[in-house]
């Protein structure tokens, strides 16, 4: 990386921020002076325990119904640091893939905030707490090794009093990583959605806090910045900024419980195309269709979910996103990946339930 002149958060010019409006911060600066990693360091109280807020510290934590759920092909999803191109090897039979079914709840990515509900040996019982649920209040609940993750005090401060960088781009690296706790010195990926407190920014970079302390670089491009406090919030989507975001991961396998860009599944990706765009919805499909609002079949627009379940009526089991022109764009299942199909023929066997606008 080039050296580069340091802007903090606190005083940006208009120029360092590219149209972007001026930010202000509570917080100290921290711009990559030689003494911020005496301020930059985690504190955590120790031992990681019921009641704790921890953060994700790995690419993408996989969260399991328990943890005696991995098999032995799973074992680089519950590694720290994660191999995640290493696990979807491992699954590349549909039979490997598809037996995942009832053994992992969700993912969280890198950075996300947990509630530690339980600890068992070397795991812990948490609720993502940006992944709504009706099975626990305080975000969708699931097993998660304890290597993986961080209890960090300075982050929560950081999360709370700065501006937050969240990854717009599939993936983005973090350059630069200075005064970091890694598992295994290995550099987590940042993918979408991921959310970081910003320390400060320049016209090519933007400098962000890491959950396990210190701090690292992420490409200007590959960001927006949310600072509510001063009206600088993502701007409201079109239909087709949701259809644009969704068709970038066609060809993508599928993968039970996945939200990232390493697999999806049918309602983790309409759950993370949506929270792409500051919408936040439900992670279940079943859930999802609870929420926004009944759209007829005739009245059909681009950023709207179909649901469908057994025998066409109840509790959806699967939901694509209407893409226009009759089209659905959908994680089907574990034997095919991210496509788009023409809905009504895709559905030969009835099951279309409705559909649900939240846009």
């Amino acid at each position: 990386m080039k050296a580069k002149a340091l802007l903090p958060v606190l005083g940006l010019c208009a120029t360092a921020l590219i149209a972007q409006p001026a930010l202000a911060s509570t917080g100290p600066d921290m711009s990559g002076a030689a003494d911020d990693g005496v301020a930059l360091r985690a504190e955590s109280s120790g031992e990681i325990g019921k009641g704790d807020t921890a953060f994700v510290n790995v690419t993408s934590a996989t969260v399991w119904t328990s943890p005696d759920s991995p098999r032995s092909v799973d074992a680089p999803a519950t590694t720290a640091p994660v191999d995640l191109d290493a696990w979807n090897r491992a699954l590349s039979s549909t039979e490997n893939r598809r037996g995942l079914t009832g053994l992992v709840q969700t993912q969280a990515p890198y950075g996300a905030e947990l509630t530690v509900l339980a600890v068992q040996g070397t795991w812990a019982k948490v609720a993502v707490a940006d992944q709504s649920s009706p099975k626990e209040d305080r975000g969708y609940p699931g097993w998660v090794p304890k290597a993986q993750i961080v209890e960090n005090d300075r982050f929560v401060e950081l999360s709370e009093d700065q501006p937050t960088a969240v990854v717009t781009a599939r993936t983005a690296d973090l350059d630069g990583v200075q005064y970091a706790d890694l598992p295994g010195d290995e550099t987590p990926e940042a993918t979408i959605n991921v959310e970081l407190p910003l320390l400060s920014q320049d016209v090519e970079d933007v400098r962000v806090a890491l959950p396990g302390g210190g701090a690292a670089w992420i490409d200007y491009d590959d960001v927006r910045i949310d600072d509510p406090d001063h009206d600088f919030t993502v701007p409201e989507p079109s239909r087709s900024d949701l259809v644009r975001t969704a068709e970038q991961f066609e060809g993508l396998r599928y993968l039970w419980g996945g939200v990232s860009p390493y697999g999806f599944d049918c309602s983790g990706f309409t759950h993370t195309v949506f929270r792409a765009h500051g919408i936040d919805i439900a992670r279940d499909a079943g859930d999802q269709q609870k929420q926004g609002d009944a759209v007829k079949q005739s009245n059909l627009k681009k950023g709207d979910l179909l649901f469908f379940a057994s025998g066409g009526s109840g509790r959806a089991h699967h939901v694509g996103m209407y893409v226009g022109d009759g089209k659905m764009i959908h994680a089907p299942n574990a034997a095919k990946s991210v496509e788009v199909v023409d809905w009504k023929s895709w559905d030969s066997g009835g099951q279309f339930v409705e559909s649900r606008r939240y846009l």
